[in-house]
């Protein structure tokens, strides 16, 4: 069981998502940084698709009443284990002063009882945190992950919120032993971001500079994104046709450019239609899992 502290900006729980239902209208979902959660699902003997926690920018204060092992990757940010105050000595939630640091990327036990802090996001955006078992709330289609725009699965965590925890596969025997391959390390979130993208379905509704645009300057990473989509700013993309397009059906990575020109790229939570031309699709998304705003993104086709 784990209780929420302090559930931070935005902590939802995510996992592989549940790809194959877009023809019901139902987004993929999961974990926007799928590398990253297979890590943590790994470091504590966890399968790579168990659900596990996708904390976002601000950190997030997580209670064990009965243990776990738990294991912190994606986005580096620093995790201290406490124990909450007893009851009648302080107010309800708060921890000991002197917590013990933990690591990243690595398995970490938490006794009964433990608290752990998970602070703001040092780089990137999105950490990442598995606990043996996995996060065990019923599957919605499949999965277990938050969807934040069909509002299917569990709910964005918030503030005394307890969550089940499901049985440690792992128990009795050593987990989190690093590979060589998993050894590589960390590395910061690139900056520029590049990312190869395949013209159209709706290339042929813009001009020929608004291709030249597209693929010869930078943009910038909008505040205003989030697990549905990053909307990016810079060159504003003319139409070659201003006509009305009829809603038609949506990937994930489709670069679809709203009325201002500027180009929108959709996420994990992306609606399954959408009414604006689609310029062209990215092969991959997950560089932009950890893309703070102002980040240069920069497209080029796949050939290069």
């Amino acid at each position: 069981m784990i209780e929420v502290v302090r559930a931070g900006a935005l902590t939802t729980v995510q996992d592989h998502g549940r790809p194959g239902w877009a023809h019901l209208g139902v987004p993929r979902a999961g974990a926007l940084d799928q590398p990253a959660l297979a890590l943590a699902n790994r470091l504590v003997g966890n399968p790579p698709a168990a659900a596990g926690l996708e904390i976002t920018l601000t950190g997030c204060t997580l209670r064990f009443p009965t243990g776990a092992t738990i294991a912190l990757t994606g986005a580096p940010a620093p995790m201290q284990l406490g124990t909450a105050q007893p009851a009648g000595t302080a107010q309800p939630g708060t921890t000991r002063p002197a917590g013990r640091p933990m690591g990243f990327l690595t398995p970490e036990p938490v006794p009964a009882g433990g608290q752990v802090r998970i602070g703001p996001a040092q780089h990137g955006v999105r950490s990442y945190l598995a606990v043996a078992g996995g996060i065990a709330v019923p599957p919605v289609l499949g999965s277990r992950s938050t969807d934040t725009l069909a509002g299917i699965g569990p709910a964005p965590l918030t503030d005394g919120d307890v969550l089940p925890i499901g049985d440690d596969p792992a128990a009795g025997r050593t987990v989190g032993l690093l590979t060589a391959a998993d050894a590589i390390g960390w590395s910061a979130p690139p900056d520029p971001v590049r990312l190869a993208i395949r013209l159209g379905p709706r290339a042929d509704w813009f001009t020929d500079e608004a291709v030249r645009r597209l693929l010869g300057t930078a943009y910038a990473v909008s505040p205003v994104s989030n697990r549905i989509g990053v909307r990016l700013t810079g060159p504003a993309l003319p139409r070659a046709i201003a006509e009305e397009l009829p809603s038609e059906g949506l990937v994930l990575g489709a670069v679809q450019v709203p009325t201002d020109g500027q180009p929108l790229i959709f996420l994990a939570d992306h609606p399954t239609t959408g009414g604006y031309p689609v310029i062209g699709v990215v092969d991959d998304v997950t560089a932009l899992a950890q893309a703070r705003p102002g980040t240069t993104v920069q497209f080029h086709g796949p050939q290069r």
